[in-house]
């Protein structure tokens, strides 16, 4: 896999946590900051993976003996 070099602009404070969270995983901040890239392009992937699974399950919905028809209005169910 080949890398290529990009310019981040972040504040002060921000980098000198950066460093101290590094230090403490024994790795680089360009590491740190690739392994964090890299999990939330993960996340998002399966979430997409998911959302897609969900909903090809709605719209292949087994019917539940309605025959898509609603017997029943809501304010009968919620009659008192």
């Amino acid at each position: 896999m080949s890398t290529q070099t990009i310019t981040l602009s972040l504040s002060d404070s921000l980098i000198k946590r950066a460093e101290a969270l590094a230090a403490q995983r024994h790795i680089t901040v360009s590491r740190l900051l690739a392994e964090a890239i890299e999990e939330l392009i993960a996340r998002e992937d399966r979430y997409a993976r998911a959302r897609a699974r969900s909903l090809a399950l709605m719209a292949n919905a087994p019917d539940l003996g309605t025959r898509g028809q609603i017997a029943v209005t809501r304010e009968a169910l919620h009659e008192r």
